[in-house]
């Protein structure tokens, strides 16, 4: 994958992080990539194509990464 320059990168954060300067997830759309990095470690940062983040999307609200009551994936 070529490199994405990051620099102005607007990183967005869950609605559900309660703490603005606690550990998160944060997702940037960059041209036609989507970036992801844990704001823990903010230079180890995971690149996807549209069609990826869509399917990652497309499992999640399919429940395909839905936990059991031991945290185990449900699937």
């Amino acid at each position: 994958m070529p490199q994405v320059d990051l620099s102005a990168a607007e990183w967005l954060r869950s609605s559900r992080s309660a703490d603005d300067d606690g550990p998160t997830v944060e997702v940037a759309f960059v041209g036609d990539q989507i970036a992801v990095r844990d704001s823990t470690d903010p230079d180890a940062v995971l690149l996807f194509t549209q069609a990826e983040w869509d399917a990652f999307l497309a499992g999640v609200n399919g429940g395909e990464f839905d936990l059991d009551e031991e945290g185990e994936l449900a699937n």
